[in-house]
C-alpha cells in the first residue's frame, strides 16, 4: 500500500497517544467512527483546531451502535463532552473510547463510571442518584416500595461510614468487588 495521508499533524497524534491508552492506528481508527456519525460535518483534515471545535450532536450519538442500547448513553455522552451538554468533539470522542477502552486501568474506569452514576454532580452518589441509575438499570419497572428496599439494601452493604451516600473510596471499594466491572464498561473499536 502506499503512504496515506493524515488527518492528524505528527505532533496532535504524539499527543493523542500521549494523552490516551491508544496507538497511532487506533487513534486513526476512533477518528473514522467520529467522522463516520457525521461525514458532512467532521472534515477529514483536523490538523488545525477542528479536533476541539466541531462537535457532534447528542442525538447523533446516542444513536451509535455502541451506546444505543446502554441506558446511561445520554448520561455517558454528557460525561465526556466537554461542556456538559453530550455534544462531542473528536477531543472529548477520543477521550471516551480511551476510557472504555481494554488498556484503560481499572482506576481510571471507576472515576468515570461513579461521574456517570453521580447524576447530580455533588461527588457522592446520593439516595436519589442511586434511585436514577436502579431505575435506568431496570427500565423503570419496580414498584416503589421494590425500589426503596433495593437502595437500603445497596446503602446498607456499601455506605461504610453510614452517611446516606456513596463516597468515591466507598464506590471504589464496591467495583474491586465486581470481577465483570472490567469487562462490562468497555467499548470495542
Amino acid at each position: 500500500m502506499g503512504n496515506k495521508e493524515s488527518s492528524f499533524s505528527e505532533a496532535q497524534l504524539e499527543a493523542y497517544q500521549d494523552c490516551t491508552f491508544f496507538t497511532r492506528t487506533d487513534i486513526l481508527r476512533v477518528f473514522d467512527r467520529f467522522r463516520g456519525l457525521a461525514p458532512d460535518q467532521v472534515p477529514y483534515n483536523m490538523s488545525y483546531n477542528e479536533s476541539s471545535m466541531v462537535k457532534i450532536p447528542l442525538d447523533v450519538l446516542e444513536n451509535m451502535p455502541e451506546l444505543k442500547e446502554n441506558p446511561f448513553r445520554r448520561r455517558i455522552c454528557q460525561v465526556f463532552s466537554d461542556d456538559g451538554t453530550g455534544d462531542m468533539a473528536f477531543d472529548d470522542f477520543l477521550d471516551m473510547f480511551s476510557v472504555f477502552s481494554e488498556a484503560a486501568p481499572r482506576e481510571i474506569k471507576s472515576a468515570y463510571a461513579f461521574k456517570i452514576y453521580d447524576f447530580d454532580g455533588d461527588n457522592f452518589l446520593g439516595r436519589s442518584d442511586l434511585e436514577t441509575t436502579l431505575k435506568a438499570l431496570t427500565q423503570n419497572s419496580l414498584k416503589t416500595e421494590e425500589v426503596k428496599f433495593v437502595l437500603d439494601q445497596v446503602l446498607e452493604e456499601t455506605d461504610l461510614d453510614s452517611d446516606g451516600m456513596l463516597s468515591y473510596i466507598e464506590f471504589e471499594h464496591v467495583i474491586s468487588r465486581a470481577p465483570d466491572f472490567l469487562t462490562t464498561f468497555h467499548i470495542r473499536i
